[in-house]
C-alpha cells in the first residue's frame, strides 16, 4: 500500500475511516468489497474462497453499559456466560444498534476491529490462528480486509479468549 493510501472517490465513509486507521497502524491486508447480498460468514467465505472459520466476526457486546468487542471465528458462536466469566465481566448481552454505532461509529454487520471513536476492550478467538489468512469487516457490511491472526492481535491489542462453552475450549 502506498504512503498516501488513495481511496476510490465513491468509497463509503466507514470504509474510508477504516482504511485510514488500518494504514496508520501499519496494516498490510487488502480491502475487498463483497457483492450485494453477502451478509453472513458463510456467504462471505464462499465469496472469498476460504473456510467459514477464517472469517473473523466482530461482535460488540454490552457489558453493563461498557462495550466489549469479541473477534471470533465464523465457525463459532460465542457462549456469552462462559466468555463473560473468562474476561472478568458479570455479563455480556447483545448490544443494540444504537450502542454499536455510539461505541464503534459503525453499523452491525460492518463493525471492524479498528477505527472506533475511542478504544474498545477487545478479545480474540484463538481458533482464528488456524488460518493463514483471516478476513474481518472493514467498516461497512460489504467490506472486509485480509490479515493474519498475529497482525489482527497486534492491530487491536486484543487478548486471546476461548469463546466456547465450559469444557469445550
Amino acid at each position: 500500500m502506498s504512503p498516501a493510501a488513495p481511496r476510490p472517490d465513491d468509497e463509503h465513509p466507514g470504509v474510508a475511516r477504516f482504511r485510514a486507521a488500518h494504514h496508520a497502524l501499519g496494516g498490510t491486508g487488502e480491502i475487498v468489497v463483497l457483492p450485494a447480498g453477502v451478509h453472513t460468514a458463510a456467504l462471505a467465505a464462499e465469496a472469498l474462497g476460504c473456510e467459514v472459520g477464517a472469517i473473523a466476526n466482530s461482535l460488540l457486546f454490552d457489558a453493563e453499559g461498557e462495550p466489549v468487542l469479541v473477534l471470533t471465528s465464523g465457525a463459532h458462536r460465542v457462549d456469552v456466560r462462559a466468555t463473560a466469566a473468562r474476561i472478568g465481566r458479570a455479563a455480556l448481552t447483545r448490544a443494540s444498534p444504537d450502542f454499536v454505532r455510539r461505541h464503534t461509529g459503525q453499523v452491525i454487520g460492518g463493525v471492524s476491529p479498528l477505527g472506533h471513536p475511542a478504544p474498545v476492550p477487545t478479545w480474540l478467538d484463538p481458533w482464528l490462528r488456524r488460518h493463514p489468512v483471516v478476513w474481518a469487516a472493514a467498516g461497512h457490511p460489504a467490506a472486509v480486509f485480509s490479515t493474519t491472526y498475529e497482525e489482527l492481535a497486534r492491530l487491536t491489542g486484543a487478548i486471546e479468549v476461548d469463546v466456547e462453552p465450559e469444557g469445550m475450549a
